[in-house]
């Protein structure tokens, strides 16, 4: 797999995307750290034609900005890009409703988007992030609402605990409404918890996992130092780049010390640590298609180089080491020998799926 073009199946769907989605988090200055519209529409247009079909936004990144572009840009060739959008953001400061997971946010912040994106249907539409308020059955049956009426084609889900969306798509499963097809999680060689559950569920029900910011909010590029760390962290994702990377628990000791690890492998391959770790991601057998989101032209072109990364053993075993994470009970108990050996009873079973 060498090019945006080789596509692959979301989920338990027939949908085709590419193995590299293009996020649009940076399309727009509403931010401070974001590309103006002449050079989002080189990133996009440069993405599309290398092949690529499979499009990330949200509601309200960049304030909507990202949204109205991408829907510009989209113009004449709609039919062929998966566009995936999100809800949950609050659209109005102060207005109880405006956000979280709810109908009333859900609906409104779809036919928000239908406007901004300039399209009759979006083709998957995410939940944002978990809201611990709102009940399953309504988020289901309002998605499956919005499927029926053909303004949604497929749903998934993302930055919610396993346990919830395992539910979730099990009472999907039993009346019949539209499954998740897709679970977007945050997974780089700094982030592996995912590993522990989120992965794995998304691997058995039929999701599949789309990984964001798998340069670690940049870290993994190499760009800070240790000097970084003494930044002051604001909450709010206006500002700098470095601030939403500190705001997201990225950049630590531990992770300038992976970075360094990325950045070894990355001079014996030849290769940028851009593109190694995003690479890394595509090694794990229950991802999809990571999202790479580039501020410039240069930058995606890097990212793009992901796809051409070929890791000897050895460099995959240096990667996992340093980045290693404790999966945690019961995943380790159940790993350790007399665990295995007190459910087998010595006997020896092959599996053959």
């Amino acid at each position: 797999m060498t090019t945006l073009d080789t596509y692959r199946l979301l989920g338990r769907s027939g949908l085709r995307v590419s193995p590299l989605a293009l996020g649009t988090m940076t399309f727009g200055t509403d931010w401070g750290w974001g590309s103006d519209k002449d050079e989002s529409r080189r990133v996009f247009d440069a993405y599309v034609e290398r092949g690529g079909n499979f499009v990330d936004t949200a509601s309200q990144y960049t304030e909507g900005t990202a949204e109205t572009l991408v829907g510009e840009f989209a113009a004449g060739r709609r039919e062929q890009l998966v566009l995936a959008t999100k809800y949950s953001m609050a659209r109005r400061p102060g207005d109880p409703n405006s956000g979280g997971n709810h109908r009333k946010s859900m609906v409104q912040s779809v036919e928000a988007s239908l406007r901004r994106l300039r399209t009759d249907h979006i083709d998957l539409l995410y939940l944002h992030a978990w809201d611990f308020t709102t009940p399953v059955e309504e988020i289901l049956r309002a998605m499956d609402d919005l499927v029926r009426m053909g303004k949604v084609l497929y749903v998934g889900i993302s930055d919610t605990p396993a346990w919830q969306v395992s539910r979730m798509q099990a009472i999907a499963d039993l009346r019949g409404w539209s499954p998740l097809i897709a679970l977007q999680i945050e997974y780089s060689l700094i982030e592996r918890t995912g590993e522990r559950d989120l992965i794995p569920m998304g691997r058995e029900l039929g999701l599949g996992v789309i990984p964001w910011s798998p340069l670690g909010s940049g870290v993994l590029t190499g760009k800070y130092t240790r000097a970084d760390l003494t930044h002051e962290v604001s909450a709010d994702p206006s500002g700098t780049r470095k601030n939403v990377a500190a705001a997201n628990g990225s950049l630590t000791e531990r992770s300038l010390g992976i970075a360094e690890v990325v950045k070894r492998v990355a001079d014996e391959l030849g290769a940028t640590p851009s593109q190694v770790a995003i690479a890394w991601t595509l090694l794990e057998p229950g991802v999809t298609a990571p999202i790479v989101g580039a501020r410039t032209l240069a930058q995606l072109e890097d990212n793009l180089g992901a796809l051409d990364v070929r890791f000897s053993d050895a460099q995959r075993a240096t990667l996992a080491e340093a980045s290693a994470v404790d999966l945690g009970f019961p995943h380790e108990f159940l790993r350790r020998p007399m665990a295995r050996g007190v459910i087998s009873g010595g006997v020896t079973l092959e599996l053959t799926r």
